[in-house]
């Protein structure tokens, strides 16, 4: 808890700063149809919580479309994400913490990704976050700021206009997928295309601002435990004498 409520208080400071810049602005949360919750696993022999080397966009959530979709231009300046543990003997985690990495990549890393959606379901990275090694937060629900103190700016937040979505960012593993959830309220999808039913065998998250891929690998029935909060944008009045002037 001492966690959240630092970060929270970050949090708090960006949105303050980036509301003086504009009067007014609205904080939103992208994603929370329900509060985020860390995955439950039975046992680490057969765990499907697990997403691995992709990029990750919650399509259906709580029967709502799309459910981080950008409704009003502003910044994204933190995003929460719930991580399962999976196991309460230390000795049993840790060996699975070491499988993992080593079968993955590394240790448990995630990043948020903002997307532009284009036809066919092909999405161009249009922000990109910093990574985060969040194997100290596995176990809980974790809220993580893109900027800190005290090199805090602004501009360290991500830009996001009407249209796009939010989505995650896996390059090596993170325990962030709920299941067994009903197929009619909750899809998502990762950014590659075959092989859908296996864990990715190579890269296919997407990192790099610009590029742009299909999502055609389709999961219902499951969320990827994550939102971000949004502070948007808010215009001068019309009658602001220092407004910026029209050409």
């Amino acid at each position: 808890m001492k966690r959240i409520s630092r970060v929270t208080a970050v949090v708090i400071v960006i949105a303050t700063t980036l509301a003086c810049a504009s009067a007014s602005a609205q904080v939103v949360e992208l994603g929370a149809t329900t509060p985020i919750a860390a995955p439950t696993c039975a046992s680490p022999a057969n765990c499907l919580i697990i997403l691995t080397r992709t990029t990750a966009l919650q399509t259906l959530s709580d029967s709502v479309l799309y459910p981080t979709k950008v409704k009003k231009a502003g910044w994204i300046v933190s995003f929460t994400v719930g991580l399962s543990r999976f196991s309460r003997n230390a000795k049993t985690e840790k060996n699975f913490l070491h499988v993992a990495d080593q079968d993955f990549g590394g240790t448990p890393q995630i990043a948020l990704t903002v997307l532009k959606p284009g036809p066919k379901n092909q999405f161009t990275v249009a922000a990109e976050g910093p990574l985060f090694h969040v194997e100290p937060y596995l176990g809980g629900v974790t809220q993580l700021p893109l900027s800190l103190p005290p090199t805090f700016s602004a501009f360290n937040a991500l830009p996001v206009a009407a249209g796009d979505v939010i989505a995650l960012t896996v390059p090596t593993w993170a325990p962030v997928l709920s299941y067994n959830l009903s197929s009619s309220k909750f899809t998502y999808r990762q950014s590659r295309k075959t092989k859908c039913n296996h864990f990715a065998v190579s890269q296919t998250s997407q990192l790099t601002i610009g590029a742009n891929t299909q999502y055609l690998c389709t999961y219902s029935g499951s969320r990827v435990e994550y939102s971000a909060t949004e502070v948007t944008n808010q215009p001068y009045p019309k009658g602001y004498v220092h407004g910026p002037r029209k050409p």
